[in-house]
């Protein structure tokens, strides 16, 4: 009995720590874009790891499952997210405030790349049901959103 407790309890851990990203407005299984369990983003609905295509610490995303600083390829620190290991001003790909996610540094309404609110990712500026292209089961880090979106 207490073995049967322990499978169970173990398993709702794993699916209370799983968040889906989803193509689109849907929530279907065969629409999940990536799954994050644990800072591990795998492809697909996949836990295996060989379907691994991304590593987040809270800070950093690493290719594939790696944790060599070298295989850092975005660093998130103060609501900018830097290319590679580096935190300089020069190295800012994109930023992230009040929910949008900008194209390098600028704040500018033109400059929006995505809107988050939510739990869904629209295009743009506007949060209209069309400009939705994913669907977040639970909050995603904007760092994880970025990668995402690179890898579109």
């Amino acid at each position: 009995m207490k073995r049967l407790i322990f499978i169970l309890m173990f398993f709702i851990s794993i699916f209370a720590y799983s968040q889906k990203v989803y193509v689109g407005n849907s929530t279907y299984t065969s629409d999940v874009l990536c799954n994050i369990v644990n800072g591990k983003i795998y492809k697909g609905n996949s836990t295996y790891t060989s379907d691994i295509i991304g590593m987040f610490d809270g800070y950093s995303i690493y290719d594939r499952n790696s944790h060599y600083t070298s295989d850092i390829l975005f660093t998130y620190r103060n609501g900018n997210i830097h290319n590679g290991n580096s935190t300089y001003f020069s190295s800012i790909v994109a930023n992230y405030k009040n929910g949008k996610i900008y194209y390098g540094s600028s704040s500018y309404f033109d400059k929006v790349i995505v809107t988050y609110k939510d739990n869904r990712v629209y295009a743009g500026n506007d949060t209209y049901t069309s400009n939705i292209i994913l669907r977040t089961s639970s909050y995603v880090h904007p760092l994880i959103l970025y990668f995402i979106l690179t890898r579109l």
